[in-house]
């Protein structure tokens, strides 16, 4: 089995959904993560907190500089994560449509470099 991250691609100018909206993404998410549970495909999964929460770390002249905020910005940031195992990229992307259809967002899957 390899491993594969599953990233949760979030609008940086989204409205958040209304409360029961948002009530049912959350039970999808928890049963979409219940049935990587039960396939034993499930690693580790959790969302993040915006960008602007973000503090970057960059070596510069053999020290390192601490900034406030994200490292890039753009229209879209990194909203959460699921680190996966699956048999090839097939079955990965089974589950990034998965949880495309319970996060309602768009999900980027890439595989982990260097597995046998």
């Amino acid at each position: 089995m390899k491993h594969y991250l599953l990233s949760v691609v979030q609008p940086a100018d989204a409205t958040p959904p209304a409360p029961d909206v948002l009530a049912t993404i959350m039970r999808d998410v928890e049963a979409f993560n219940d049935e990587l549970r039960a396939a034993g495909a499930w690693v580790f999964a959790g969302g993040l907190h915006g960008p602007e929460t973000a503090t970057v770390l960059r070596p510069e002249g053999g020290d390192v500089l601490i900034t406030d905020g994200p490292y890039a910005e753009g229209k879209e940031y990194l909203g959460g994560l699921c680190l996966i195992r699956a048999e090839d990229l097939d079955a990965a992307l089974e589950w990034g449509r998965k949880a495309a259809l319970a996060t309602t967002l768009p999900i980027e899957v890439r595989p982990f470099v260097d597995q046998h």
